[in-house]
């Protein structure tokens, strides 16, 4: 990290700071001018007043949760491993955790789609939860995995000599030392949760199942296409995350930091 000191650099930064911002927040502003067009606040109100919204975002709900448990637990003691034990040909295995990240969900959803058929998950949510999981889990492995790798080894044989074990080290160490990363992974994997379209469209056919990002698609139709209804149900959408994000934007910022790939 630098440091500027002199107040002409100061200004400088920010001014490059903003300059590179501005391309990202044009999008976000039409969107919210779009969806405020017409009628005004008027239009949020017919969104809200869709008979099924509260199901779409309750269904979002239990499935971002889900798949933010799964991946947490999952991530975390599979970094731990990686990071700190002594396996035999763990770093194939962490190489080959990481090829899983080249695989789309599009090439894998007709295996899924067989495979939730056959195990009897299909129109549930775990149909939803568990791929979205398994998708989400290599990148946050390789995040957490270099920034456990910080930790001192000292702490955990210090644990060792007073009668830790590895368990109680991850407990007891590894948790509570992780939470900035874990802020991180959380909003990761809530982003991909919460805004994953394709599966459960194709998983999900009960119309009280279904998800958040499926209801712009009640205001285009054949013979309509209400694009300020569209974009007000896009707003309403974002707002879970954004909500999500300034909560935990300190230890966010803190994880990737000190999760950077080195």
């Amino acid at each position: 990290m630098f440091e500027v000191r002199s107040l002409p650099g100061k200004i400088g930064l920010q001014l490059l700071v903003t300059l590179l911002t501005i391309p990202f927040l044009l999008p976000l502003i039409a969107m919210v001018q779009g969806s405020l067009a017409g009628a005004g606040f008027a239009n949020y109100a017919a969104v809200l007043s869709v008979g099924s919204i509260w199901n779409f975002f309750i269904s979002s709900t239990i499935i971002a949760a889900g798949v933010i448990v799964l991946v947490y637990v999952v991530t975390m003691l599979t970094a731990y491993g990686f990071a700190k034990f002594r396996i035999p040909g763990k770093e194939v295995y962490f190489w080959l955790l990481l090829a899983c990240l080249t695989l789309p969900e599009v090439v894998l959803l007709a295996p899924l789609f067989a495979t939730a058929v056959q195990t009897g998950l299909y129109d549930t949510y775990w149909a939803v939860i568990l791929p979205l999981a398994a998708l989400q889990v290599p990148f946050a492995v390789l995040l957490v995995r270099n920034f456990i790798n910080g930790i001192p080894d000292e702490l955990f044989e210090a644990a060792r000599v007073d009668g830790a074990n590895s368990f109680r080290g991850f407990l007891y160490l590894v948790i509570p030392l992780t939470r900035p990363i874990a802020a991180a992974v959380l909003i990761f994997t809530l982003i991909g949760a919460w805004n994953n379209y394709l599966l459960p469209l194709v998983f999900l056919q009960d119309p009280a199942k279904q998800t958040i990002t499926l209801l712009p698609s009640y205001f285009i139709g054949q013979f309509s296409n209400d694009q300020t209804k569209v974009l007000a149900s896009a707003v309403l959408t974002a707002l879970p995350e954004v909500i999500a994000y300034l909560s935990l934007q300190r230890l966010f910022e803190r994880g990737l930091a000190a999760g950077a790939i080195k």
